[in-house]
């Protein structure tokens, strides 16, 4: 059995639907739905013996202790993060609360819990993390790609609650032996992708007919990766990865924000066309850019391909439009995940 935290978000209900997919193995799915925790995620395994759906939080070390006590998992995947930049910025406490706060108080549970298992339940078990390549700062237009070397540059507070909590996880590791692992990715996307992100974002409000919203000059420029190729890098790094090692995991797919933004347009323009006959680009609107954007990230993944065998199977061509016949397929999902409250926000943010 296996311990996935904060499975019910994007990422994470991902990586469950396709565990169940590919293994038989249990899942205990730890999550404490907040906003983007959608056990909509889920449905199709609602009904599965294998998946086990606990809510709550990380911060919770009673839960967590007793989780780890009743189930006794090989491994535990540690997807529970807050991770949307914007909203650091506008209220970074509880950033600190899960991503810091959260991640020492499930650590400390798992230090207890292994304190009591013998030798051989040790050596098996590992604790991944999946962080960010964002803890590493911006890059300039040559610099080269992030690599798992470079040194720590977090310029939001999203990114330094996660390079926080991607040094407590060392650190347990240099001194209390936890056996870790850690992965770093770049712009994930895909389906059940909540619609504050960039791609979703322009995908709801052009099918609204609502402005698309496209910040500063629109040249910033991120690695994008499908995320079921993310899910199969840490498949990969869960199985294969050295102890206390960090692999960055990326899409090998540099594009600036504002070709995404027209590439999803004519997606759009071809598979569902304006009854008006005019483009959905049309609907581009450039609005202030956020404070501290950083310009550029790129991943170098050399190392995850060299040493565990990992590639990415989808182009963005392929995996971009892969994700716009998901949203057209699932617009219930859609309309149920963009209440009042998400509405609020988008216009708060965006005004």
């Amino acid at each position: 059995m296996i311990l996935v935290t904060g499975g019910a978000g994007f990422i994470g209900a991902n990586f469950v639907l396709d565990w169940l997919d590919i293994h038989d193995e249990p899942v205990v799915n730890l999550d404490a739905l907040t906003y983007a925790g959608n056990l909509e995620n889920l449905a199709s395994v609602q009904n599965d013996s294998r998946h086990l759906f606990v809510k709550g939080s990380i911060a919770d070390y009673n839960l967590v202790e007793e989780l780890l006590r009743r189930h006794r998992p090989r491994a535990i995947l540690n997807f529970a993060a807050e991770s949307h930049v914007d909203r650091s910025i506008h209220g970074p406490e509880e950033f600190i609360q899960t991503n810091i706060v959260g991640t020492f108080r499930l650590l400390e549970a798992v230090r207890g819990f292994l304190s009591l298992q013998d030798e051989a339940f040790r050596e098996n078990f590992r604790f991944l993390h999946v962080s960010t390549d964002e803890v590493y700062g911006s890059l300039g237009p040559t610099e080269a790609a992030f690599h798992e070397d470079r040194k720590y540059e977090p310029n939001s507070p999203y990114s330094a609650s996660k390079a926080a909590s991607d040094h407590l996880v060392r650190a347990y590791h240099h001194t209390y032996g936890l056996p870790v692992l850690t992965t770093n990715c770049s712009n994930n996307y895909g389906p059940y992708h909540f619609p504050e992100k960039l791609i979703p974002l322009v995908i709801h409000n052009a099918l609204s007919g609502k402005s698309i919203p496209v910040y500063g000059d629109g040249m910033q420029i991120r690695d994008w990766l499908f995320v079921k190729d993310h899910c199969s890098a840490i498949r990969h790094v869960l199985e294969k990865g050295a102890v206390g090692e960090t692999y960055n995991v990326g899409g090998r797919n540099e594009l600036a924000n504002i070709a995404v933004v027209r590439q999803l347009c004519t997606i759009l323009d071809e598979l569902r066309p304006n009854a008006n006959g005019t483009s959905y680009a049309s609907l581009i609107t450039f609005v202030r850019d956020r404070p501290g954007h950083d310009r550029r990230y790129a991943i170098d993944a050399t190392k995850i391909e060299r040493d565990l065998g990992w590639r990415p199977s989808e182009t963005f061509e392929t995996g971009i439009r892969k994700t716009v016949e998901w949203y057209l397929d699932n617009e219930d999902w859609v309309n149920n995940v963009t209440s009042g409250s998400y509405r609020q926000w988008i216009d708060r943010h965006y005004r």
